[in-house]
């Protein structure tokens, strides 16, 4: 197996270093000098902060291959493998902090620093507002570290706590906004199997929220969020799909196509079918034959 060099900053090997905790450059002016890819490393000592702000490219955490959308705040934790892959447009900063200041720093260790221990990748979303919030205050982070003055800044820790959980807060939202999305689209995929399965016992919208565990307002919020339709009107055009395809391509008479769909009286089929389409059954089939 390659062995994962282990560097203070990217490119320096680790040995004796000034006496600083904080450390802040530009990304270009370190990536353009190894032709803007960053080989997987690892620190033993530091955290990194990267801020994007614009350009693109992928982060790399041991096997795993991020793509990099501006702006966008990544976290590097020590011990943790990274590298990186930029593009020539690439802007905005590095932070390397050193460990032990970092977790002298007031902070909630039960979530923040759970959510530190590992690498991560995280979009400023620009609908959200801590998004430009958490770049001003890199910004602000990145000039007052620059301007080097002597001691410790009380200012640079402040910026650094408050960007440091409003991203881990970011991110926590963004997954749990991601897991909500994947539950609600397995949810959606379910009615459809249902509804395939239940439509022509025209049952109602209570019974395939029931069978989903979710109630009926509920269930009508997902289907209008992933379709821009209600449940009930997902359950009529299945009825109506399955009606247009017997009356196209058979040449059964349209009382027996009512009955198949589930409907005991012709005529309330006839009315449901001109509700849905405008035309009765018969106008449509003929309608359809003249097209052909």
């Amino acid at each position: 197996m390659r062995s994962i060099p282990t560097y203070d900053l990217y490119g320096e090997k680790a040995g004796d270093s000034p006496e600083f905790w904080l450390h802040c450059e530009t990304i270009p002016s370190r990536s353009s000098l190894y032709r803007w890819e960053i080989e997987l490393h690892r620190h033993e000592q530091f955290f990194q902060i990267l801020y994007i702000e614009t350009g693109s490219g992928d982060a790399v955490f041991g096997e795993e291959v991020h793509p990099i959308k501006p702006p966008a705040v990544i976290t590097v934790p020590p011990f943790a493998r990274h590298g990186f892959r930029f593009s020539r447009d690439i802007d905005g900063y590095v932070f390397t902090i050193l460990t032990s200041h970092l977790t002298a720093m007031p902070a909630d260790h039960s979530q923040l620093g759970e959510w530190l221990a590992a690498p991560r990748l995280t979009e400023l979303r620009a609908e959200h507002a801590d998004g430009s919030y958490i770049a001003d205050t890199l910004h602000r982070l990145a000039a007052e570290a620059s301007a080097r003055r002597t001691g410790p800044s009380g200012l640079c820790e402040a910026y650094l706590t408050a960007a440091l959980r409003l991203t881990a807060r970011l991110y926590t939202e963004g997954r749990e906004e991601e897991e909500g999305t994947s539950e609600n689209e397995r949810r959606l995929n379910r009615l459809v199997s249902l509804i395939h399965q239940y439509f022509r016992s025209h049952r109602p919208a209570s019974f395939y929220a029931r069978e989903l565990g979710i109630s009926p307002t509920h269930l009508n919020r997902i289907v209008k969020q992933r379709t821009g339709r209600n449940t009930q009107s997902l359950i009529h055009g299945k009825l109506i799909d399955e009606a247009q395809r017997e009356l196209l391509f058979t040449q059964i008479p349209v009382q027996e196509i009512g009955y198949r769909m589930g409907f005991s009286d012709p005529a309330y089929f006839s009315r449901f079918f001109v509700t849905q389409t405008g035309l009765s059954p018969r106008q449509w089939r003929l309608a359809q034959n003249r097209g052909a």
